[in-house]
């Protein structure tokens, strides 16, 4: 399971944000408002721009996975100084390609590894609890919150923008 929350979750969430960004896009279009504009827009003064937002929302799920499989140092590296939304597509991009490069058996030891980050201190969480109380959480966060600036600046988007396609059976 951590594999289908790590890779296959944060995979579909990553390609709902960069649908919502497309949204964002054509919404600006319309109005003839420059995209700059959405693009450093933010919920409060002291919150993060939309900008922001999706590079945490990608440094989250790519450096989630390679944590969870030891593979930090083979995490792609970006310098955070996307200015279009043509810079935040290729991010998303890459994240997701990273993402793919994964499979089931690599985190085969996860669940019970010792996860840490240099902000924690010596501290750590298992492999579960970093992905369960860690990852996903900030992944969502940040997914939700790029949303909600969107939303707020009269973007056309809703639930099923956010959630994506879903597996229906019939």
């Amino acid at each position: 399971m951590i594999f289908q929350l790590s890779v296959v979750q944060a995979t579909k969430m990553l390609q709902n944000l960069q649908h919502i960004l497309e949204k964002g896009a054509a919404f600006a279009a319309s109005k003839k408002v420059d995209m700059a504009v959405l693009l450093n827009a933010r919920l409060a003064p002291d919150q993060f721009n939309l900008i922001r937002q999706v590079q945490i929302a990608c440094d989250t799920a790519k450096l989630g996975a390679a944590r969870l499989t030891n593979t930090v140092d083979s995490a792609p590296k970006h310098a955070d100084d996307e200015t279009s939304l043509e810079q935040l597509t290729q991010r998303i991009n890459d994240t997701v390609a990273y993402l793919a490069s994964f499979n089931e058996a690599d985190f085969s030891n996860a669940a019970n590894q010792h996860v840490s980050q240099p902000r924690w201190e010596g501290k750590y969480l298992t492999g579960d609890e970093f992905l369960m109380q860690h990852v996903l959480p900030n992944l969502y966060f940040h997914i939700t919150t790029a949303y909600a600036i969107l939303r707020h600046n009269g973007v056309d988007v809703g639930k099923k923008d956010y959630l994506g396609a879903m597996p229906y059976k019939s």
